[in-house]
């Protein structure tokens, strides 16, 4: 018996975190999906109203915000555009979506793949892919956004993180 209560444990705990974040989702009505926007244009959106499709948490910042559009008119939304790459990446979906992101420069929604990414943004996931509208210096395309995240070459990974931001340590 004493061998078991430490699973147990562990089994509650793991069901009680569960259990916390249906009733949150459920609570504050969050969307994780919108249906109906066969237009496939971009929806806008609030802080706090909607769910992240790639990690589950709650887009409180708008600032990374992005949306995938499927033909059938299904909406998914994300916080950081490196979730979107990820989440999208093994659906059966990904060459006949829209990709909206809102740029930081100009705040309106824009086509992601006419978007150019800054490489070293604080974003809500750390991948540090932040969206323009306008391209500078340092920016790359969305092919080589896509490219890096798919590769881990964004700031969460340590040694590219020093490179990009020229740390000592």
């Amino acid at each position: 018996m004493k061998k078991i209560l430490p699973f147990l444990f562990l089994a509650l705990f793991v069901l009680s975190l569960v259990g916390a974040f249906i009733f949150l989702a459920t609570s504050k009505k969050m969307i994780v999906v919108q249906e109906g926007n066969f237009e496939q244009k971009p929806i806008e959106m609030r802080a706090g109203l909607y769910q992240d499709s790639d990690c589950g948490m709650v887009i409180d910042d708008l600032k990374d915000a992005s949306q995938i559009i499927s033909k059938d008119g299904k909406s998914w939304f994300f916080h950081d555009h490196g979730g979107f790459i990820r989440w999208l990446e093994d659906k059966n979906i990904k060459d006949d979506v829209k990709i909206w992101v809102i740029s930081r420069d100009t705040k309106k929604w824009i086509d992601a793949k006419d978007a150019f990414y800054s490489l070293r943004d604080e974003t809500a996931m750390g991948y540090g892919f932040g969206a323009y509208e306008n391209n500078s210096e340092g920016f790359v395309s969305f092919d080589i956004m896509r490219l890096r995240m798919l590769r881990g070459e964004t700031l969460r990974n340590p040694s590219i993180s020093k490179k990009l931001l020229n740390k000592e340590n």
